[in-house]
């Protein structure tokens, strides 16, 4: 059993790593750069073993409860800080450490030789204790804290390359999108603030019911009654606004394609552990709030679905790798957010912990056939699988776990959602959960088939140039050279300090799904079926346990995903393979939208942006000001002025004067004296 210092230690480490490389190594200059990565990795290392022992040491039976200490005293709401310990909090620093973890020694090989190395190992272990501080957050406004140290730490790595106009318009536009999200978490605090007494004390720790979830449930937990009704609606929105904006939901996505212009371990990182991770985590951190309002689960399970099929159908289009594994991030965290709404809360955070491995399996994937190939784009590469075999095995695992093939990891937790979104037991209607279901079946095909264009592209036919023939064909047209394209084409495998932590993360992608499956094969290991989710009940109050294993469902699903890639191969492969041009550009105009990313871009900075807030806003503040501020400040120099002319009169410099005034006054007052007298 760990000791509240020691979990204290988890978060403490990569803060004083921070620390560390920011004011000393840092300034020792480029000599000293190494030493930030060991730093780094050592931080997060112990954070790791420390994360894994509080995890068993739990699920065992041991009860951590620390006493938080106080904060703030604003009167009635005494705001606390502490150490939150429920199953979501000991699994979630687990994926958290453990793949920042990968992410760290990989960077070791990534960013080996770049410039400002020592800043990007102090941008990252910022980055990690923010998130880390997030999952321990031991109340609402603690947890917003660190909720906005994540944006602050994506936007600084976003935009590392801050000299690439493209990486800082990057950076600018997920800090954007993703405060207009934190506007309504905002607001939802603040509610809650003015409405709870007990705001502060515990109001996260669904397992213990106490305050804020208190007040959500009037009826079924017997609480006051503070938030109901339409109130209870709107508290729930604005929570989900937040979370849709961190995690890239309909229609707040359209900062995550564009994030990648950070580095490739900076994507990993963003898109499996932290910044897209931390909305799911929020709604599924306050699900017993948004479980007693029907129409808030509606929403979440609604947007949720749609956002997975959107999102998979731009993935069909895009030909930036890391772009495709964007969509594909975006579409699974759809899945996330629709069996929350459904009311598969064990479900979704399973598959939130499945995806964290093989969906940075996948980002550094990408990195490492763009350290070889000297690009992104997949146009430019094929022919990449006999040059790096491991890359290609690895790539090949991530992206079978993604579709959910057996008996990959993907396959279980994906399985789950979709037999509860079938089985229709939640708090929704059966109407809505069958439909999200559907809706996700559609999202399994579409993700199928962009999985093997993307591995199809990459790495089979024949090797089309890489960076060196995009940098001349892009030259040739005028345009300037995107992101991450270079001369330096060496067709050949990455070093092992790139390797070794893709192949830890490729185990992690097929052997993560046992520690939850549903038929116990893995009993042998001494793991019971359903060990994790019925984990992730023990923290809710009614404990919600995961149906028996559904044969029907799991063919069902398996076989729209093999349908899915047997049209990817009649596309690209049979019966001639890709050679340069895009199959799907016959589409015309459908392909045209899904590349153009249904002109959402342009929608909201032509449209919204360009035209209605410059033309409409802009200028009705431009008249605001002119008019009105203007006016009142030119009037108050109006005022000034004139009463300024008046008492000149009385100031003209004739001594003469200044006698008969006085004596006017004089008798003024008599006069004043005696009628009043």
């Amino acid at each position: 059993m760990l000791t509240e210092i020691l979990v204290w230690a988890i978060f403490l480490l990569p803060v004083a790593s921070f620390l560390l490389i920011g004011l000393v190594i840092r300034p020792l200059g480029p000599a000293f750069a190494k030493s930030a990565g060991y730093v780094t990795i050592l931080a997060l290392g112990i954070g790791f073993i420390l994360s894994v022992w509080l995890l068993r040491s739990h699920a065992h039976g041991a009860v951590y409860d620390f006493a938080p200490y106080l904060w703030l005293n604003l009167g009635p709401a005494a705001i606390e800080f502490g150490l939150l310990l429920d199953p979501l909090t000991n699994v979630m620093l687990v994926v958290v450490t453990g793949v920042s973890l990968m992410v760290q020694i990989y960077s070791m090989g990534y960013m080996d030789g770049d410039e400002s190395f020592a800043r990007y190992f102090a941008y990252m272990s910022l980055f990690s204790a923010s998130m880390i501080g997030l999952v321990l957050a031991v109340n609402i406004v603690q947890m917003y804290v660190f909720w906005e140290l994540v944006g602050l730490s994506s936007y600084l790595l976003i935009g590392f390359w801050h000299d690439r106009p493209a990486a800082a318009a990057a950076a600018k536009k997920a800090f954007i999108i993703t405060r207009i999200g934190d506007v309504g978490f905002l607001l939802a605090i603040i509610y809650l603030f003015f409405q709870a007494d007990t705001f502060a004390a515990h109001g996260l720790n669904a397992l213990h019911i106490p305050h804020i979830w208190e007040a959500a449930a009037p009826v079924a937990a017997g609480g006051a009654g503070i938030v109901a009704g339409g109130a209870l609606l709107w508290l729930c929105l604005g929570l989900f606004a937040g979370a849709a904006g961190k995690s890239g939901q309909f229609p707040l996505h359209t900062w995550l394609p564009d994030a990648m212009e950070g580095p490739t371990p900076v994507s990993a990182l963003i898109h499996a552990a932290t910044m897209v991770a931390a909305g799911v985590f929020l709604v599924g951190r306050f699900f017993p709030v948004f479980a007693e309002s029907e129409t808030a689960m509606m929403v979440v399970a609604l947007i949720g679905a749609f956002t997975a099929v959107f999102a998979a159908t731009m993935g069909l289009a895009a030909n930036d790798i890391k772009r495709v594994m964007a969509y594909s991030t975006v579409s699974q965290l759809g899945y996330m957010m629709a069996a929350l709404g459904v009311g598969a809360y064990n479900a979704a955070l399973f598959h939130l912990f499945t995806h964290a491995f093989f969906k940075a399996l996948l980002f550094l994937g990408a990195g490492s056939v763009n350290h070889a190939a000297g690009t992104f784009n997949m146009m430019y590469m094929g022919g990449l699988r006999k040059a790096m075999p491991g890359t290609y095995i690895l790539t090949v695992i991530g992206a079978l776990s993604l579709v959910g093939i057996f008996p990959l990891a993907g396959f279980w937790s994906k399985d789950e959602i979709l037999l509860e979104s079938w089985l229709a037991h939640g708090p929704v209607p059966a109407s809505i959960s069958v439909l999200v279901f559907a809706m996700l079946l559609v999202g399994v095909l579409l993700t199928a088939f962009y999985s093997y264009r993307m591995v199809h592209l990459t790495f089979h036919g024949e090797f089309r140039g890489g960076g060196e023939r995009e940098l001349h064909d892009t030259e040739a047209s005028g345009q300037p050279a995107p992101t991450g394209v270079s001369h330096h084409v060496h067709l050949g495998e990455s070093p092992l300090v790139m390797l070794i932590p893709m192949g830890l993360l490729g185990v992690s992608a097929v052997i993560a799904g046992w520690l939850a499956n549903p038929i116990g094969v893995s009993s042998f290991l001494g793991i019971p079926s359903h060990w994790l989710t019925d984990y992730f009940a023990s923290g809710l109050h009614d404990g919600h346990h995961a149906p028996p294993f559904n044969i029907a469902i799991a063919v069902i699903s398996n076989a729209v995903a093999v349908a899915g890639i047997g049209l990817a191969v009649l596309t690209y492969a049979w019966p001639r393979p890709f050679t340069t041009s895009e199959p799907l550009s016959k589409g015309g105009p459908l392909h045209t939208l899904l590349a153009q990313r249904y002109y959402m871009d342009d929608l909201y900075e032509g449209v919204i942006v360009g035209r209605v807030f410059y033309r409409a806003v802009a200028a009705i503040t431009d008249w605001i000001d002119r008019n009105i501020v203007d006016g009142m400040v030119g009037m108050v120099g109006w005022i000034s002025r004139n009463i300024g002319s008046l008492l000149a009169l009385a100031q003209n410099g004739q001594v003469q004067t200044y006698p008969l005034i006085a004596a006017a006054g004089g008798l003024l007052i008599i006069v004043l004296y005696l009628a009043l007298g």
